[in-house]
């Protein structure tokens, strides 16, 4: 996909939204020369400023106590809060916008609502580009796959590659980026919903080696006997609420276009309850190497 518009110039960016994500594109842009400005709302909860000042210091960002003072000299704004949260973060950076700052929206949320968020921008002066991040941040970090949709998309890809980023512009329409995300997601957060259900299962039974056993045969490079069953439970034992939060933006973008959403109804339910089981037994994500018969293990005492 061609533009006619100049590259931007990418000298000062601004994350808004610390959590894992922003912390490793922070990290990664300051390493790649870039200064870097860090906002998160949640910088004006006592209870959680140090844990955000070590987040910074960490990546080597500049942590702002205002929104404003984060995004004012900024060339580019990236937008890295949670689903439920993206549409309120988009608003807030109006207002305070300049006409010609880019926005990237990195947010899990469906193409209907990367519309408004556009327009929220748009109508700021600012120009605004999607993206559907493809893989899990780490342990990628700053070279995490990202498709980009919308008018300035082509323009801002290779001033992004430039830094180090991986991104490929697919569309000039926003939305087509997000919903190629938003659909490998009934198949990925399904497939990890599912373990999570067959291996408790068969962990109770005894059977698991066996499950095991013959899915490896079935989907002999997929890794079942190996890494991949630790590695799809821990997604949700780790981040099951925003997981959950996510496939309902999935559900959002089924309905939009006529199609049921039982599957994806059905994982964010699955994803959500494992954090309540983990909840009510007091179940913690372990620090160190995660192990699913060891976790089962702890949820079924």
């Amino acid at each position: 996909m061609a533009s006619t518009i100049e590259p931007p110039v990418l000298k000062t960016i601004a994350l808004v939204g610390l959590g894992e994500a922003g912390t490793l594109l922070a990290q990664g842009l300051v390493q790649a020369g870039v200064q870097v400005a860090a906002y998160d709302i949640l910088v004006g909860d006592a209870a959680q400023q140090a844990a955000l000042a070590s987040r910074a210091k960490t990546a080597g960002a500049v942590l702002h106590a205002q929104l404003a003072t984060a995004v004012k000299e900024a060339d580019l704004i990236i937008s890295a809060v949670t689903a439920s949260a993206a549409t309120q973060a988009a608003r807030d950076v109006a207002a305070c916008l300049r006409p010609g700052q880019y926005f990237l929206d990195i947010n899990s949320v469906s193409p209907a609502t990367k519309g408004v968020d556009r327009d929220v921008i748009e109508n700021a002066g600012g120009h605004y580009v999607e993206s559907a991040v493809m893989a899990p941040v780490p342990p990628y970090g700053l070279r995490v796959p990202m498709l980009l949709g919308g008018l300035n998309a082509a323009a801002l890809s290779p001033s992004l590659n430039a830094l180090g980023l991986k991104t490929r512009a697919v569309d000039t329409k926003v939305g087509v980026a997000s919903a190629i995300k938003m659909c490998r997601s009934v198949m990925i957060k399904g497939l990890e919903a599912l373990t999570v259900e067959s291996m408790t299962a068969a962990r109770r039974y005894g059977a698991e080696q066996a499950v095991l056993e013959s899915l490896a045969e079935t989907f002999p490079s997929m890794g079942w006997t190996e890494s991949l069953p630790h590695y799809l439970i821990s997604r949700v034992a780790e981040h099951g609420r925003r997981r959950a939060a996510e496939m309902r933006e999935v559900v959002d973008t089924l309905n939009d276009v006529g199609v049921t959403p039982v599957m994806s109804e059905a994982t964010a339910r699955a994803q959500d309850a494992l954090i309540d089981v983990m909840e009510a037994k007091d179940v913690v994500y372990p620090s160190g190497d995660f192990e699913w018969t060891g976790f089962v293990d702890a949820l079924g005492r």
